[in-house]
């Protein structure tokens, strides 16, 4: 079991969670974007929703191909939320270099490429790795 953390115990942020699956993943993830868009500002619904396949992508991946999920992280910045996926797998992905100009496996690096910034691959010194992202975020009344 993992347990999600927001990066700090700021007012009005979610408690952590027991993380365990994509979904319990993207629920944390979603309830700490919009208590961090609240007071009447809300956060653009399509925003949440890259925010929700960028971490079902990441989660997921870690779970079947990073020999598991090793912690999951959610913190709010200005720009959007940072997310770090944590895996017990040292393997680093192909893709993560480059953007994929050729579909060689599934869609989730293409996809996390494009909805995602600040992309990073790093080895954990206790074994495995830290992939961690930047998804852009816009308050409900920009265009």
């Amino acid at each position: 079991m993992t347990t999600a953390t927001s990066g700090g115990t700021a007012p009005g942020l979610p408690a952590p969670v027991a993380v365990t699956s994509a979904a319990t993943a993207r629920a944390y993830a979603e309830s700490v974007a919009r208590a961090q868009w609240g007071a009447g500002r809300g956060v653009r619904e399509e925003d949440v929703v890259d925010l929700l396949l960028v971490v079902s992508e990441l989660v997921t991946n870690a779970i079947r191909h990073g020999d598991g999920l090793a912690g999951f992280e959610v913190r709010p910045t200005d720009q959007g939320m940072w997310i770090a996926v944590h895996d017990h797998s040292p393997v680093v992905p192909r893709a993560a270099a480059a953007f994929p100009t050729r579909h060689r496996s599934g869609y989730g690096w293409p996809l996390v490429a494009r909805l995602a910034r600040d992309i990073e691959v790093n080895r954990r010194p206790e074994g495995g790795k830290t992939i961690s992202v930047l998804v852009p975020l816009r308050d409900a009344d920009t265009a």
